[in-house]
């Protein structure tokens, strides 16, 4: 499974990488890559619900979406 996500409020690469390891941290997922440019998430893993992905999100401090919604 693989979900891409829009992320809002990264302006650096400690941004980034808070992001990447929070998406890391949740269970189910197999990789996060993380774009500080593009404002994007990308994660593939297994059982893994796109709500949760953005709840972690939003805990760092951080607003995400899913792309194209």
């Amino acid at each position: 499974m693989n979900i891409e996500l829009k992320v809002s409020g990264m302006s650096c690469n400690h941004c980034q990488a808070a992001v990447d390891k929070a998406l890391k941290s949740i269970q189910g997922v197999t990789s996060a890559n993380v774009n500080l440019a593009n404002g994007t998430a990308s994660v593939e893993g297994t059982n893994i619900n796109p709500d949760v992905l953005i709840a972690a999100i939003v805990e760092e401090g951080y607003s995400a979406s899913l792309a194209g919604a």
